[in-house]
């Protein structure tokens, strides 16, 4: 018997293994998995007797290393050596101890809403022994204060919750309260970002700075607003944090936006964006920025003629003064932006290529020496 999983993006891409809280299933990364997908082979797993987990995979007296073993049989199962990894809570510590233990596996990490040690074996025993008696009812009524801040929800990582296997749910309870890595973090290599939340009461920033300061290299993010299960109530700024470390997309991105289009521009951009726009500046970094203008095939002088073109048959003149800018700093001279419009106004039309003109005389004549 392995894990339930759902496997998800292209076959050849590398792969990303994504590991749930206790009480919750693969749906905890409903809001994450997809757009991480478009990049990775993303598998996100369940917890046994969780989601559509074996009950039978663990039992009393189970290990963090127990389940460590059941996510590296479900990778060998799909053929795959080495990964990335990212885990909430629960899902965290397993992805510790594979760095700690199993270093050769795993690429990079990520542990979310996690810990080192989860405060001592006491409580975590006294729940399982309670779970073991009485079921899960009691606890699932709770869940949404232990989960997430304010008034927020997710109605189907609750029924999961409460649909959890007990006797297994119990295991993982064990698993938590024998785990603490505290002393060997030092001894994780792989690159490593911790993300937590600051309205957390289970996990709060200080432990997750903890490992922070521990692990050589490594990187920590604090999402306000966000508490347990950072995924399902704050994807968006996840989202983010996990791209930007397990690709370097959206920091390429950002560094490439800069040399072409000038510290100031981007600095404007960045000081109006709202919550609203985060995600489409996001995907402009990652996208355009990230991918597009550093894929070394054309070069950035050729980009810029594409790209005066492209303004200019669509009429998006605001956008052409900006990247009649960028084809300076990328190198064309006046005489060069001038040969463009003109091929533009034979291709594109006249009327478009005169309002060019207008745009382009106006950014160059606003050059230091011109006319």
């Amino acid at each position: 018997m392995t894990l339930n999983h759902l496997a998800e993006g292209p076959a050849s891409a590398a792969p990303l293994l994504l590991g749930p809280s206790l009480g919750t299933s693969y749906a905890l990364w409903d809001k994450v998995a997809p757009e991480l997908s478009i990049s990775h082979r993303v598998v996100r797993w369940d917890l046994p007797g969780h989601g559509g987990s074996p009950a039978g995979l663990i039992g009393p007296g189970a290990t963090v290393g127990d389940l460590a073993g059941l996510v590296l049989a479900l990778a060998d199962s799909l053929g795959i050596e080495r990964f990335a990894y990212a885990g909430v809570s629960l899902g965290g510590a397993v992805g510790l101890h594979l760095a700690v233990h199993h270093p050769e596996r795993v690429d990079s990490l990520a542990v979310l809403c996690s810990s080192a040690h989860f405060n001592g074996a006491q409580a975590w025993q006294e729940r399982a022994e309670r779970v073991r008696r009485d079921g899960l009812d009691w606890l699932a009524e709770g869940a949404d204060a232990r989960w997430f801040a304010g008034d927020f929800t997710v109605p189907e990582l609750v029924r999961d919750h409460r649909e959890a296997d007990p006797q297994s749910y119990a295991a993982c309870c064990d698993a938590l309260a024998a785990f603490d890595l505290t002393d060997r973090l030092p001894e994780i290599t792989a690159p490593t970002l911790l993300i937590a939340g600051r309205e957390d009461p289970a996990t709060p920033p200080a432990h997750l700075r903890q490992i922070a300061d521990a692990v050589p290299g490594s990187a920590l993010v604090e999402i306000p607003g966000a508490s347990h299960l950072a995924p399902a109530q704050c994807p968006e700024a996840v989202l983010a944090a996990l791209r930007t470390h397990f690709d370097g997309a959206p920091r390429r991105g950002m560094e490439v936006r800069r040399e072409v289009l000038g510290d100031a521009h981007v600095d404007r951009a960045q000081a109006r964006q709202t919550p609203f726009t985060a995600r489409f500046q996001d995907f402009i970094s990652r996208y355009a920025w990230g991918e597009i203008w550093t894929d070394p095939t054309l070069t950035r002088r050729e980009r810029s003629m594409v790209t005066l073109t492209a303004l200019t048959a669509h009429g998006h003149y605001d956008e052409l003064a900006m990247h009649v800018r960028a084809a300076r700093r990328n190198g064309l001279t006046p005489e060069e932006i001038g040969a463009v419009l003109l091929q533009s106004a034979v291709y594109c039309g006249v009327p478009a290529a005169n309002s060019a003109f207008a745009v382009a005389q106006r950014v160059l004549a606003e050059e230091p020496g011109e006319g």
